[in-house]
């Protein structure tokens, strides 16, 4: 192994064992201080998942105090030389490894730079790999001996094996840890899309559609085991595919390019093997740090031919709403029926009923007619799933996409018109939240212009 200096002048080279072990070394030392920095000098906490939220939430970054921007700025600071020590050491364990230098760029991808950690912790050195231990020899016969040469045959041999390895993940992250979380929906399709080519492309080389097109069939054919298995419905599935395939294209293509490398045969096993036990691995400890889910905000308006007077009743109470027309919710989505409300005045309990069951939100403001502000104190389930069974329950149904609170604003326009703005506080605890935040706004918006088009419709005619 290089010295240290050499290294970090970006030359030599480090075995496996030592790569591993400073690996963890610096990212020991890297939270140790981090959390340290935060508390002593900001007066605050810090857990792993920050580094995705540091303050726990999605915030725009003009938004941001004076002191929260100092913060930023100190954590850049102190990371820009464990950045470079990372760089250096990346680069040189693929030196050892007679691996391209360009694959240094997934250690500045999220998520992926921990699997691609992993990888080259599992890919021998190049001298050991170009002439093998029999023991290892042994075993790599062993693996060649069960998986086909055939390109239909090792397809079908990869895509089987990920499938069965991923099915069990998921039920152990639902049902075991009760997380929907990176693990996943990132580590378990890049995996799959890993593992599945990998396999693929054992025998001999394959073109990069055809490794892609396995990749992707992983992923596939597990959601049509998790609906089969009566683990999921099929709303969710659909939501969660375009993340899944992407991922799964990505581990695919990471694959496809190691076929080149002449190592690729001898280090396989050891790195599917590693991959997949260091799944389980990341999913408890994720479930363990437990990330703090941030609050969003979705805000809908409509301007209603009425003056605030008029459309005030009709904001704290509604009659029965006509059936949807929407494909959305008439395809399993919770919608809004009617709206019933107990008293008047802050303390007043307000009912919003819908398909799925009952919103119960205590008033909070009750500034007529001009705001109207709530919180919520319980949830329905936010759809009823699509599924050929007579009914699936799986965990997210329940406790995971979370209502806090909501108002309804209106502000006066000219000719006697109002301007009806409908805000709803959220959150919930399926990662990466970035992307299930699409789909929840989304659903969430499309309830909104339900109930505020209603509004206004009523109001206008009421004028």
């Amino acid at each position: 192994m290089t010295s240290l200096g050499r290294i970090l002048r970006g030359e030599g080279s480090i075995t496996r064992p030592a790569f591993l072990l400073a690996g963890l070394g610096l990212v020991v030392l890297k939270q140790g201080l981090d959390v340290t920095l935060a508390a002593t000098v900001f007066h605050r906490g810090w857990k792993a998942f920050n580094y995705w939220f540091p303050f726990d939430r999605v915030v725009a970054l003009d938004s941001l105090s004076g002191r929260n921007v100092a913060f930023l700025l100190a954590l850049v600071a102190l990371a820009l030389p464990f950045i470079w020590i990372g760089v250096c050491l990346t680069l040189a364990r693929l030196r050892d490894a007679a691996m391209p230098a360009w694959l240094v760029v997934f250690f500045f991808i999220p998520v992926c730079n921990a699997l691609f950690f992993v990888f080259l912790c599992c890919a021998p050195t190049a001298k050991l790999a170009a002439e093998p231990h029999p023991e290892v020899a042994g075993r790599v016969r062993w693996i060649e001996f069960g998986i086909p040469r055939s390109a239909v045959g090792s397809a079908f041999a990869g895509a089987m094996l990920t499938l069965i390895v991923g099915l069990g993940l998921a039920w152990f992250s639902v049902n075991v840890l009760t997380s929907y979380g990176w693990g996943l929906f990132v580590g378990v399709p890049f995996a799959m899309g890993f593992v599945s080519v990998l396999i693929y492309c054992y025998h001999a080389p394959r073109t990069l559609l055809s490794c892609l097109g396995v990749a992707c069939l992983s992923p596939l054919l597990l959601g049509l085991a998790l609906l089969a298995y009566a683990m999921e419905g099929l709303i969710c599935l659909l939501m969660a595919a375009p993340l899944a395939l992407i991922l799964a294209g990505m581990g695919g293509a990471f694959a496809y390019f190691l076929q080149y490398w002449r190592r690729q045969s001898a280090a396989a096993p050891a790195m599917m093997g590693a991959l997949l036990l260091a799944l389980p691995l990341g999913m408890t400890l994720e479930r363990w740090a437990g990330p703090q889910p941030p609050v969003f905000a979705v805000t809908t308006s409509v301007e209603v031919d009425a003056p605030p007077e008029v459309v005030w009743p009709n904001v704290i109470a509604f009659a029965e709403l006509p059936p949807p027309r929407e494909l959305l919710f008439r395809a399993g989505i919770a919608y809004p029926l009617r709206a019933e409300i107990t008293g008047t005045g802050p303390g007043a309990v307000r009912h919003c009923v819908f398909s799925t069951g009952s919103f119960v939100e205590p008033i909070q403001v009750w500034d007529a007619p001009r705001l109207l502000k709530f919180s919520v104190d319980s949830n329905p389930p936010p759809l009823e799933e699509w599924t050929p069974y007579e009914r699936v329950a799986p965990p997210h149904l329940r406790g995971f996409l979370v209502s806090q609170g909501g108002q309804f604003r209106l502000a006066p326009l000219p000719g006697g018109r109002t301007l009806l703005e409908g805000t709803t506080w959220y959150r919930h605890t399926m990662w990466p939240a970035s992307y299930w935040r699409l789909w929840s706004d989304y659903l969430i918006h499309q309830i909104h212009l339900r109930v505020l088009r209603y509004i206004a419709a009523r109001s206008t005619a009421q004028r």
